[in-house]
């Protein structure tokens, strides 16, 4: 099986590769991290969606860290791999989202897959239960690890989350809250000046799914969609993995499972979030639950 990471907009998110924060205790990023769950839990294969001018940068800094413990790929988010009789607007500056990314990535992906995204924490556990859940998986039958929204939270500011409705285990839809807040071990949302109370286990999509290669039909037609809809803002709009999971789930054929995940996610919303972020990895290397040193040792099942 293979992972597929998100990494082409790493670059604008933090002012240049070489400018990744190290925050393991022994340098390591946090798509070390993912790539370091992702090898324990039995994933055959990595894949980095990436721009091509930072392939050099990229393999420097990043992938020469993990080349030798799993296949290495790579696919670009070029703006002209596109479908044909399509053509990227003219003055548009910025890459079209993730489904393109996703697109870029059907050449050298033809089996099972996770894709995520490559500077978000996920947890080991959520590795493992994506790889189970996609290894028992037919044709159209697709997975997201259901996050439950207090355990995405940040203590330094409001963030965005997509929050899951489901119907008997299976995705019915996911709306976009632009402004969550922890509220007394819940959470709650703004909408139209009004707060919302939700509870702390409503499950919400952090960007994992689990596809198979069928997805990419959905991709395309979705690509196709979004640039030719007169409505759409071709400048600055983009398409996310959260609407094409939109398809899927109105689709007659195929549909997205929620799986379970013990997991805490952890990102950098705020820069705020950083220190907190070193402490929660120190807690975890003391646990246990990863060494010092993430490279120095071979990535075994835990």
């Amino acid at each position: 099986m293979t992972a597929v990471i998100l990494a082409a907009g790493m670059g604008n998110r933090y002012g240049g590769l070489k400018q990744i924060d190290p925050l393991g205790p022994s340098g390591e990023f946090i798509i070390d991290y993912s790539v370091y769950d992702a090898i324990r839990a039995g994933f055959e294969k990595v894949v980095f969606i990436i721009k091509r001018e930072n392939y050099d940068i990229f393999r420097d800094t990043i992938a020469k860290r993990i080349e030798g413990r799993i296949q290495v790929e790579y696919a670009f988010q070029d703006p002209e791999d596109l479908p044909d009789g399509l053509v990227f607007p003219a003055g548009r500056e910025k890459p079209l989202g993730t489904t393109h990314a996703l697109y870029c990535c059907r050449n050298v992906v033809d089996e099972p897959f996770a894709i995520f995204n490559a500077d978000d924490f996920y947890g080991y556990g959520t590795f493992l239960s994506v790889k189970s859940f996609m290894e028992q998986a037919g044709a159209g039958q697709f997975c997201m690890p259901g996050y439950v929204v207090r355990n995405t939270l940040s203590e330094n500011g409001s963030v965005s989350r997509g929050i899951c409705q489901t119907e008997n285990g299976f995705l019915t839809a996911i709306v976009e809250r632009k402004k969550i807040l922890p509220d007394d071990g819940g959470a709650k949302y703004e909408d139209n000046g009004n707060w919302i109370s939700i509870s702390g286990d409503t499950p919400v999509s952090m960007n994992f799914w689990g596809f198979t290669p069928e997805i990419f039909r959905f991709a395309e037609d979705r690509l196709i969609g979004f640039l030719t809809d007169p409505s759409s803002d071709l400048q600055k709009g983009e398409s996310y993995l959260t609407e094409l999971a939109e398809d899927v789930i109105h689709s007659s054929n195929c549909s997205v499972s929620l799986v379970a995940t013990p997991c805490v996610w952890k990102g950098v919303t705020y820069r705020e979030d950083r220190e907190a972020f070193r402490q929660y990895l120190l807690d975890l290397v003391e646990n246990g639950e990863y060494p010092v040193s993430l490279w120095e040792t071979e990535a075994s099942p835990a």
